[in-house]
């Protein structure tokens, strides 16, 4: 086996979400830092450990080279029955081509019903290259590398190729055959044509070491995976247009949690599947690109009702981890992109549609750049560990969840979300978003959890909630930025919720809900902030102004509320303010730093009532039948 650590290092840095902003677009020359620096307007406590990938050594100099010399090539012909060659290293048997020697062997012509072997020293580097080329077989791959160091499948500029197999694989050695390509060692495939994939009964494009891409034009039908590297999948760039019945770019390697991991630097993707869109057993990495991905029909396939209850309107697919023990079918995971190691974003445009989480990872996940238009099912981002968003625009039309992870931390950024439930929930563990979404039938034994934080130092976030606006089981803390919550309506949420403290130091924040369960900032703040009982309606503004009339906020409220809360810099201890809906306004004077608390929590006057609110059941005491349900859930893989 050679030796994998030259093309990958796993650097643990010391990524803070300013530091991290500026990734490289990459190509062969690039180079990432193992270390970021701190900026100075980054808490020191909020640094994060996360994964990154070195892409010094990602491509290679030939994994780019298209060139080739027609007068030193061997030269196959096909002719549909029959294959014509003069090369010693070529062997024809039928429709059967075998090469066993190096060197560049160019294709031509139709195959029927034929294959290319390439079985030869475990030495040997090979170039296939593609001149119009059509080879269909009906039991097999259509290209089959048995054994070489590396082959390199290279497609001649405006060319048009077409790979296919017929429905079925029967076995002929060894090695399970699944794929219209099927490598057992490392694949490159660049070029400037364009190579049709079709695989009704199986994968795409499959490399049992490193399936590396760096130019072309590819269309992939398949039964499973589109593009499935064990080792990894590297895409330099390229144009990819993948169907694919499971996912459509996927690498795992369960012996060794160092690889199995998709690395893409830029590229043009339209990926439709029935699994994930992006997959890897341990990171995905995007540092540039342009993708439309759909997954498990989108997110149309979940509707939300009014107890917030979702339900699952494919019956051809079954949800992950369903709670129907009688389902002997298999689970699929739909989510957009799904890392079970580390998740990093660097810059890139992102069209997500998905059944599940458009964007997840059971490690941490890192926003430094990049547009994103999401619509999901379930959460917006999740991640089981940390969720870092730098900079970067993210609109997130529908969702259950908008934010979820165990820690969230925002430092710059647009965010506008629209979450079913909360906007940004903080909650340990794995997936918690169901409890009313996925994951509806478990309880989530939402108890006040210390090392659950959410951290806002910058950006500007907008946040439309049906549940919580933010919600974190430990601590909230804000030092910047802009946060504006529309709440939820009903009195079983909060505009504001924490288990742990909240303190506000800096920055503006601004929430309009119902008043029966939300919460003022706590006695730690040093910045003012006032909780006022005013009513207002849809599209209504509510204005601060100071005791000279100056107009300090104003802000359009997304829904009806009759409770406020507002905490800016320009609100001092001591001094009066006059907060204002349409006719309506309210004095306020700020003999403590903290003006008015919910649920008995924080400090200062003029406690807003409510019932304390069962944390067990995002249900609010509402029993649910599980035998009456005919929702499926789903979770995480």
């Amino acid at each position: 086996m050679k030796k994998k650590t030259r093309f990958l290092a796993m650097l643990l840095a010391l990524l803070l979400l300013s530091g991290c902003a500026q990734q490289p677009n990459t190509g062969k020359n690039s180079t990432q830092s193992s270390s970021e620096t701190q900026s100075s307007n980054q808490p020191s406590n909020n640094s994060v450990s996360q994964t990154v990938l070195d892409i010094s050594e990602m491509f290679t100099s030939r994994d780019y080279e298209t060139s080739y010399d027609k007068n030193t090539s061997a030269i196959i012909t096909l002719n549909k029955n029959s294959v014509d060659c003069s090369s010693d290293a070529v062997t024809v048997s039928g429709s059967a081509v075998t090469i066993s020697d190096e060197g560049t062997y160019i294709l031509s012509g139709t195959l029927d019903n034929g294959m290319i072997i390439i079985n030869a020293k475990n030495t040997d580097k090979i170039q296939l290259v593609l001149d119009g080329v059509t080879i269909n077989n009906d039991t097999s791959a259509a290209i089959y590398v048995a054994q070489a160091e590396k082959v390199f499948l290279t497609q001649i500029q405006d060319s048009k190729n077409s790979l296919s197999n017929g429905g079925k694989f029967t076995a002929i050695d060894d090695n399970n055959i699944d794929a219209a390509i099927f490598s057992k060692d490392d694949l490159t495939i660049n070029g400037k044509g364009t190579l049709t994939i079709v695989s009704p009964a199986g994968h795409g494009i499959v490399a049992k070491d490193d399936l590396v891409v760096t130019s072309g034009e590819y269309i992939i039908t398949s039964a499973n995976q589109g593009l499935c590297g064990k080792e990894s999948v590297r895409i330099a760039d390229g144009t990819f247009s993948i169907t694919a019945g499971k996912d459509g770019i996927h690498s795992e390697d369960t012996s060794d949690t160092s690889l199995g991991f998709v690395y893409l630097a830029n590229g043009i993707y339209n990926i439709t599947t029935d699994g994930d869109g992006i997959s890897a057993s341990s990171v995905v990495q995007i540092d540039d690109g342009s993708f439309t991905i759909k997954t498990g029909g989108g997110s149309e396939t979940v509707t939300f009702d009014a107890n917030r209850n979702w339900n699952w309107q494919r019956s051809d697919k079954i949800p992950s981890k369903t709670q129907d023990t009688e389902t002997t079918e298999e689970a699929v995971s739909m989510k957009g992109i799904k890392a079970s190691g580390s998740l990093l974003l660097n810059s890139g445009n992102f069209i997500i549609d998905s059944a599940d989480d458009t964007l997840h990872s059971n490690g941490n996940l890192t926003v430094n750049d990049g547009t994103f238009e999401l619509s999901t099912g379930d959460d917006g981002l999740h991640a089981d560990e940390t969720i870092m968003v730098a900079d970067g625009t993210i609109t997130i039309t529908k969702s259950y969840e908008g934010i979820e992870g165990k820690n969230i931390t925002i430092s710059g950024g647009i965010i506008d979300l629209v979450a079913n439930d909360d906007g940004l929930n903080a909650a340990g563990g794995n997936d918690q978003s169901g409890n009313g979404g996925f994951d509806r039938y478990q309880k989530s034994g939402f108890d006040a959890a210390s090392d659950n934080t959410i951290t806002i130092s910058g950006g500007t976030i907008h946040i439309n909630a049906s549940g919580d606006g933010v919600d974190s089981n430990g601590d909230l803390i804000i030092t910047g930025g802009k946060t504006y919550v529309s709440g939820p309506t009903d009195d079983g949420n909060g505009a504001l919720d924490y288990n742990g403290e909240a303190s506000i130091s800096g920055g503006i924040f601004i929430a309009a809900s119902s008043s029966g369960m939300t919460q003022n900032f706590g006695e730690s703040s040093t910045q003012g902030s006032m909780m006022v009982n005013i009513s207002g309606s849809e599209n209504d503004n509510i204005i601060l102004q100071d005791i000279s009339g100056k107009e300090l906020l104003n802000w359009t409220a997304d829904k009806a509320f009759t409770c406020v809360v507002i905490s800016c810099s320009d609100i001092k201890q001591g001094e009066s303010y006059t907060v204002s809906v349409g006719n309506t306004s309210q004095n306020v004077t700020m003999d403590d730093l903290i003006y008015g608390s919910g649920r008995g929590m924080g400090k200062g006057s003029g406690n807003m009532g409510g019932k304390p609110r069962e944390r067990g059941n995002r249900f609010d005491n509402k029993e649910i039948d599980h035998e009456s349900t005919t929702a499926i859930p789903i979770s995480t893989i």
